[in-house]
């Protein structure tokens, strides 16, 4: 299967409702391995809060699966994904999968079982990475990979609820350059699954190598952005140059990427957007990158729109995404 033409991207892009939607991970889940596991996929949180992102307006919503959680049981894996997509669907939201993620906050190896508890104060401080650290440069451990990108894809190459594929989220972020190899057999394995989604993994950083090969690889341009207004509008313009739908799959960190600045740019620039976090819980991104251990409840959060209650953390930004949505005004 080949990289979809310019005029299939744009003509697919035309036919959607322009994505507008967040990162999302229940706030009962300390990562995405307790997201997914039989033990702790918790639907009924994963119902309600949903049912919130679709009355802030929002359409889509970007999830990370986790591949420890398929090699210990891809049937149930590809069920709980399943049930995922059907929570979803019943509350009006596409879905973006991510296979791979080189983020590794924990600093500890990715395994199925009992996850941590948060510790108190730290930003994602149980956020492990998709695959474990060791798999990712040692091409001998591949074939499981292999297996687990086209067991995924092709079970759910048909599925409208899927908006695409983001196949390896922020790759480099640990390894460095080591990742290129496995990013680069990542899209040929989910290119032979034959999906009618098309596929992307997003730019998020000034690796030229990755990004050139990024660019050339997906069938849509995804970035992340975590700046100011004016600097989201000069890399959206930047993007655009290679002709095909552009989509930003990370973005909002209050005081420089804020949502009273940023999300009009990507209305205006129709360009779909996915901010980082929901309702606040384990992962404890309310606090900044870098947090320390037994740091204070921030005065100003630096990601999520929602406490665990449902209610705004701001009601202004709560305002704007149901205006900007058309749900009201």
């Amino acid at each position: 299967m080949k990289r979809w033409s310019c005029e299939k991207a744009n003509a697919w892009y035309r036919r959607k409702r322009m994505p507008i939607g967040c990162n999302f991970i229940p706030s009962t889940a300390v990562n995405d391995i307790a997201m997914w596991q039989a033990d702790t996929f918790d639907r009924a949180a994963i119902d309600r809060e949903l049912g919130w992102a679709a009355d802030l307006g929002m359409n889509s919503i970007r999830i990370f699966l986790n591949y420890v959680v398929w090699e210990q049981d891809a049937a149930w894996c590809k069920h709980a994904l399943k049930e995922f997509l059907e929570i979803s669907q019943g509350h009006g939201l596409s879905v973006v999968p991510t296979l791979f993620d080189d983020c590794n906050f924990a600093g500890r190896e990715a395994k199925a079982g009992l996850q941590p508890v948060p510790v108190p104060g730290v930003h994602n401080s149980g956020w492990v990475s998709s695959p474990p650290l060791r798999m990712i440069a040692d091409e001998s451990v591949w074939d499981p990979l292999r297996s687990y990108v086209s067991d995924m894809i092709r079970t759910f190459s048909t599925d409208e609820r899927i908006i695409f594929w983001d196949l390896y989220n922020e790759p480099g972020h640990w390894q460095g350059e080591r990742s290129l190899p496995l990013l680069k057999s990542t899209f040929e394995w989910a290119r032979a699954a034959a999906p009618e989604q098309p596929l992307t993994a997003g730019t998020w950083s000034d690796n030229e190598v990755f990004n050139a090969f990024q660019y050339e690889a997906s069938d849509i341009i995804t970035f992340h952005n975590y700046h100011d207004a004016a600097v989201l509008a000069r890399q959206i313009t930047e993007r655009k140059e290679h002709g095909r739908p552009v989509i930003c799959t990370e973005w909002m960190r209050r005081g420089v990427s804020d949502i009273e600045t940023c999300l009009p740019v990507f209305m205006d620039m129709n360009v779909g957007c996915y901010m980082w976090g929901l309702v606040a819980g384990k992962t404890q991104t309310i606090f900044p990158w870098g947090s320390p251990q037994g740091a204070e409840e921030p005065a100003v959060w630096f990601h999520d729109l929602l406490r665990n209650d449902g209610t705004p953390f701001n009601e202004r930004e709560a305002f704007l995404f149901r205006t900007i949505s058309g749900k009201i005004g």
